[in-house]
């Protein structure tokens, strides 16, 4: 479904990526880990056009690479940024609303389903979202993306500053968006719920990708964890 190779990207005259591969099937986790620093967040801007890329990005056969932000999200990849980006001033249900790429034309995700999944957000609709705590407001974020349908979901560090039952809670949710068909590359500090969700991972450090594999593969090799990912 994604397919990146030989990834680059720079700030100013900063090398930050420095031909990055990796792959999303359809509904498959794929974690990308690493110390904070080695280019996770760039990549994921990079696939969005919000860094320009250069190399090759390709979504559903199409290449993406150059195109807008907003032509790659109505070719059906969503972004969840690492800053929590809601619309303080407007409700649960308004922020949830911008989220639809057509206003009323809903597709998977419905607003019985985020708040299913998330009470809270459904005792809240009518509360302005700047009001919300920093956990509801990830959750927000999150839902929010889905109500565009998208068929891959890019998520940046989700589980940030968050208590143990919301980062339980947000397992629940990615593992819920994948049964529904959307494929999500997950940008994730967290080696626990790395391990235990998804179906295979990437390591990057310094830029480039320095592990692919499963679950199981990089539990087994504490060469590649002391290296790359142990502080």
């Amino acid at each position: 479904m994604l397919e990146v190779v030989d990834l680059h990207a720079f700030y100013g005259k900063s090398h930050i990526l420095q031909g990055v591969d990796l792959a999303v099937e359809q509904g498959e986790i794929v974690s990308l880990l690493g110390r904070n620093g080695v280019g996770r967040s760039t990549a994921c801007k990079a696939i969005m056009g919000l860094v320009p890329p250069v190399g090759r990005i390709a979504f559903k056969g199409r290449a993406i690479a150059g195109l807008r932000p907003d032509e790659i999200a109505h070719a059906g990849v969503g972004y969840v940024p690492e800053d929590r980006q809601v619309f303080p001033g407007l409700t649960v249900k308004q922020n949830l609303e911008l989220g639809l790429k057509r206003a009323g034309v809903f597709g998977r995700w419905k607003f019985e389903d985020v708040f299913s999944l998330f009470p809270n957000l459904g005792a809240r609709s009518e509360t302005p979202a700047g009001v919300l705590s920093g956990g509801e407001q990830q959750m927000l974020t999150i839902c929010r993306t889905l109500m565009g349908d998208p068929d891959l979901v890019i998520i940046d560090e989700p589980t940030e500053g968050l208590a143990p039952k919301l980062v339980e809670q947000v397992g629940h949710l990615l593992n819920e968006i994948a049964r529904r068909g959307t494929a999500i590359l997950l940008v994730e500090q967290k080696l626990t719920i790395a391990l235990k969700i998804s179906q295979r991972l990437y390591v990057m450090g310094h830029g480039r990708i320095v592990f692919e594999g499963t679950p199981a593969a990089l539990a087994g090799d504490p060469a590649v964890r002391k290296e790359w990912l142990e502080v």
